[in-house]
């Protein structure tokens, strides 16, 4: 093996590399690519180091610290560029690699473009509505997390909720990265929700989804619009924490608050306990020494007032000497009231004694026996005059009085019907007189008498009459009316012979034929 082996060149490792860097160089030379932006790093020193991809490869590139700060745009993942350079290697990593000089838009790149389109979708929907995100509990009891669970994720979160505040975390495992991860994180979201309050397992008071970073494509997942429908829907307060504070994907939008990072949202779900503690310490503290300084400014308060008050003998000295007056008064009073109470008494039965009574009991009936008999005589009165009034109208309405009004209004009504037949005969020949002269004025206005001294109408075909000839075509259908009757002709121009043509009398009066010899007036 070694005696055939000697006759093959032999080269060092950085002899072949940097004849490969040579050969690429000298056969691609300068060019320009299309693709997609991807990852984007800008080290402290100042260069970018990119990839640009399509759908079935990718190329890493680079841009130089002094092209860089040239650059007319800046390179943003998503964004479709052309990128004009040359293909080199880097013989440490031995990768191959572009070495950009011009960068220049070409369009968005396709997954950056259906994420927008799929961000303006759901927004009209309202998916990502601030009104719709609920608040935080303060204090959860458990806690559901969506994330893998052998990652480095899963430990941060636990880890620091741990030393912050340790409470029960359940973990619905999921895959973060592939096809079917978009699927299982919405799952996951939905059957932390599925659970019921008091079940043997603990539904979570918050849920936290969560992944570590990556390119866009790794994150993708997190896209999906089932994922955001889920995180929307979900009942349970949300915080998203996919990837790290400068990557963006739709469930933070949906969410009810987005964590920077995995140990953000371990952070914001929980305090630390230590410190609740001291607060609440703290604030015993303050309430206590607020309480002894409330009950001694206020025993000092009523100190100071019971200081400026009276003595209570001072106070009750001018009252016991009014109530002394009085009960002096108070007896003397008595006697005199019960002496003015007896004389009243002994003066009422006085004037109570049985004589008085049978007296005015005396005058009482013999009131009431005077009133009776003056409303006797007065009713007796009121009756008599009633039946005068009746008997007057009883001979008033008599049988010969009524046949004797009945004859006179016979006889005036008679009266009454011979005038309104006089006044409708001498109305009736009025109104005869007034139409025959009405008459005999239409007959003298008509224009039958004017035919009858010989004229006649000339009418057109839509019976119309004709005023001027000039009106009038040649060939035209007319009528002429005259005294005895109505006779068609038809216009024709100067010079022309006119046919023979049949008249037809549309009236004729007895007795009299049309002319034969009678020709076209025109």
């Amino acid at each position: 093996m070694s005696d055939q082996g000697s006759n093959v060149t032999e080269f060092s490792v950085s002899e072949i590399s940097f004849s490969i860097k040579r050969t690429m160089e000298d056969t691609f030379g300068y060019l320009r690519v299309r693709g997609e932006l991807g990852r984007i790093s800008r080290p402290g020193s100042g260069h970018i180091y990119l990839d640009l991809k399509d759908d079935r490869a990718v190329l890493s590139g680079v841009i130089w610290r002094g092209v860089a700060s040239k650059l007319k745009i800046q390179p943003e993942q998503g964004l479709e560029v052309i990128a004009t350079g040359k293909i080199t290697t880097f013989p440490g990593q031995s990768k191959y690699q572009m070495v950009i000089d011009a960068l220049e838009p070409a369009g968005a790149g396709a997954l950056m473009a259906l994420l927008e389109e799929r961000k303006k979708k759901l927004a009209a929907e309202g998916l990502f509505a601030e009104e719709r995100k609920r608040s935080l509990p303060p204090l959860p009891k458990v806690i559901g997390v969506v994330t893998s669970p052998t990652g480095a994720v899963i430990r941060d979160i636990l880890h620091r909720i741990t030393d912050r505040f340790p409470l029960h975390v359940l973990v619905w495992p999921v895959r973060v990265q592939g096809e079917t991860s978009g699927a299982e994180v919405a799952n996951g979201i939905r059957g932390f929700n599925a659970l019921a309050p008091g079940g043997p397992i603990p539904r979570p008071d918050l849920l936290i989804v969560a992944r570590g970073g990556g390119s866009i494509e790794d994150l993708w997942g997190f896209n999906e619009e089932a994922v955001v429908r889920a995180a929307a829907a979900s009942e349970i307060p949300l915080i998203s924490a996919v990837g790290h504070e400068t990557d963006w994907t739709l469930i933070d939008l949906a969410a009810d608050l987005r964590a920077p990072t995995p140990t953000g949202a371990a952070e914001i779900a929980v305090p630390v306990k230590a410190e609740l503690m001291s607060m609440v310490d703290d604030r015993a503290r303050r309430l206590n020494s607020g309480l002894v300084r409330y009950v001694t400014t206020r025993r000092t308060e009523l100190r100071a007032a019971s200081a400026a008050l009276p003595a209570p003998r001072d106070l009750l000295a001018l009252p016991r000497q009014r109530y002394d007056t009085a009960a002096s008064s108070l007896e003397r009073g008595l006697i005199v009231n019960t002496r003015h109470h007896r004389t009243s008494f002994q003066n009422a039965s006085g004037r109570l004694s049985p004589i008085v009574l049978t007296r005015l009991t005396s005058k009482a009936r013999q009131d009431l026996s005077q009133t009776g008999e003056r409303q006797q005589r007065a009713l007796s009165v009121a009756i008599s005059q009633k039946r005068q009034a009746f008997a007057a109208l009883e001979a008033r309405l008599t049988p010969a009085r009524l046949a004797q009004q009945a004859t006179l209004g016979t006889e005036r009504l008679t009266g009454l019907s011979d005038r309104l037949d006089r006044a409708y005969l001498a109305k009736l020949s009025q109104d005869k007189a007034q139409l025959d002269g009405l008459q005999k004025l239409l007959k003298s206005l008509s224009y039958k008498d004017v035919l009858a001294r010989g004229y006649a109408v000339v009418r057109d075909d839509s019976g119309q009459p004709v005023r001027s000839a000039a009106s009038i075509a040649s060939g035209a259908s007319l009528a002429i009316e005259l005294s005895d009757g109505t006779i068609d002709a038809v216009a024709m121009s100067e010079g022309a012979v006119p046919k023979a043509k049949k008249t037809r009398s549309r009236k004729s009066s007895p007795g009299k034929t049309t002319p034969e010899d009678q020709g076209n007036l025109f």
